[in-house]
């Protein structure tokens, strides 16, 4: 048994365990320790871990693992809470910072004590009215990658459900469009959204998650966009997330391109603690 000091810090309600390498070159997050570390019941709880250390040419270098154990692809709200972390322990003096996520560059900045700004990179893979068949008819949505693949489904385009974006059953509904042939085998994180007086309501069902979860940052910059296109709504754009929290999307778009594209928002360190890990 070896011990390890974490951090638990939620960015709007998406909540992570965060581990500094630095302090513990030798870790090695196996998909049983990342399982057992995330779960809600026998171990810390998260959506997902975060890792963060230092890197020759940018401040640091992170990580995302999705709480089934999987490497994740970029998580929003997750960079935005290891920019905070990171700021915390010291990786960079300045609270801009410059960082890497699977060899892309990326920056942010710690606005305040508990708000953070992350800049994404350009988005791909724009599909709009895409015709989703599940179970019980055929849906209208739009998909985006904004780092991780995202589809943006507007509750008014939904003739089967009844009751708004509060009476959607998200987890059934988002699981058949998430493993949906038409977005295999990578598979994609599922977004319902709904325009309810000057705010935007998003709830998202995130793969390797498996669950809903109370935010998510790519995907409510993949609604902010979508809404942008088809609604007309101008930047910035405001969300409700199911955590209650507010996220800002804010762009230029020039020549059909998504330029200065950020996302803004809460960041919170829950507690810090020492766990005791089996290797």
């Amino acid at each position: 048994m070896k011990k390890y000091n974490f951090t638990k810090i939620n960015g709007a309600g998406n909540d992570f365990i965060a581990f500094d390498l630095d302090e513990y070159p030798n870790f090695r997050l196996t998909r049983s320790i990342i399982v057992e570390l995330c779960h809600r019941r026998f171990g810390i709880g998260a959506d997902g871990i975060i890792t963060i250390k230092k890197a020759k040419d940018a401040d640091f270098i992170m990580e995302y693992y999705n709480s089934d154990g999987s490497l994740g692809s970029l998580c929003g709200n997750g960079s935005r809470s290891a920019i905070m972390f990171a700021y915390l322990k010291g990786k960079t003096s300045s609270k801009n910072v410059k960082f890497k996520v699977s060899e892309n560059s990326y920056s942010g900045e710690v606005l305040s004590e508990n708000l953070v700004r992350f800049d994404l990179n350009q988005p791909s893979m724009l599909e709009l009215n895409l015709d989703i068949q599940v179970s019980e008819g055929s849906i209208v949505g739009s998909f985006i990658d904004t780092g991780s693949p995202h589809v943006i489904i507007f509750t008014d385009d939904i003739p089967f459900v009844q009751g708004g974006i509060e009476k959607l059953n998200v987890i059934e509904l988002g699981k058949e469009i998430r493993y949906s042939n038409l977005f295999s085998p990578a598979g994609t994180n599922v977004n319902f959204i709904e325009k309810i007086g000057e705010e935007i309501f998003i709830r998202t069902y995130e793969r390797g998650v498996e669950d809903e979860t109370l935010a998510c940052g790519t995907g409510s910059t993949a609604a902010g966009i979508i809404s942008f296109l088809k609604k007309q709504l101008k930047p910035p754009i405001k969300l409700r997330t199911h955590g209650g929290d507010l996220l800002q999307i804010d762009f230029e778009y020039k020549n059909s391109e998504f330029h200065h594209l950020s996302l803004i928002g809460p960041v919170k360190v829950n507690f810090l603690g020492t766990i005791e890990i089996n290797e």
